[in-house]
């Protein structure tokens, strides 16, 4: 854990479930297309608006998450800090700012680090094809996750984590090994 100053501010009230939601299909430059369930897009593998949140501290560390073992897919998996999808007429970043305290308890400035696009089959026979936009921030304080997204979470130095992910990478999300393999420069730097 870290002995560091909180310097986000407190979650607000979260959300119960979220698996019926609208995500936003989109063309190949991310532009909307119209809308359809989640859980849907991901059945019938549908490109959409995705984004996910990479958060450090002030010693560069990464705060990891693993996911529940009730999600609907990569349930146990460890991941960055956070990922979800945007809803119909929502800003993405200000959907990043809504997960970060509903999956983490905690809120702090964020930026946009880079958008990437990937195709993927996850658990449970879904498929991912999303255009992620990838948002960073920095925190100094202790998360209080939401024991229904999270089953447990760590700080862990960039190497360390650049190290497991590449010696083991099915303890990961996908998103997380492509996101080690093409982009760890601007996660890290």
């Amino acid at each position: 854990m870290t002995d560091g100053k909180l310097t986000g501010s407190p979650a607000p009230q979260r959300q119960a479930d979220n698996s019926a939601d609208q995500v936003i299909l989109v063309d190949a430059d991310d532009r909307p297309l119209g809308t359809i369930g989640k859980l849907e897009a991901h059945r019938r593998g549908l490109r959409h608006r995705a984004l996910s949140v990479i958060v450090r501290d002030r010693h560069n560390r990464l705060l990891m998450q693993q996911r529940a073992a009730e999600k609907y897919h990569s349930g146990g998996l460890w991941t960055n800090t956070c990922c979800s999808h945007p809803r119909p007429g929502e800003e993405t970043e200000a959907a990043a700012q809504r997960r970060l305290a509903e999956e983490m308890g905690f809120t702090c400035p964020l930026s946009l680090l880079f958008s990437t696009h990937y195709r993927a089959d996850v658990s449970n026979g879904l498929i991912e094809d999303e255009i992620v936009h990838v948002f960073g921030g920095r925190f100094d304080g202790t998360p209080a996750p939401d024991p229904r997204e999270v089953s447990s979470w760590c700080w862990k130095a960039a190497d360390e984590v650049a190290r497991d992910v590449d010696a083991r990478p099915h303890l990961y999300t996908v998103w997380f090994c492509e996101y080690r393999r093409n982009f760890w420069p601007a996660m890290v730097g």
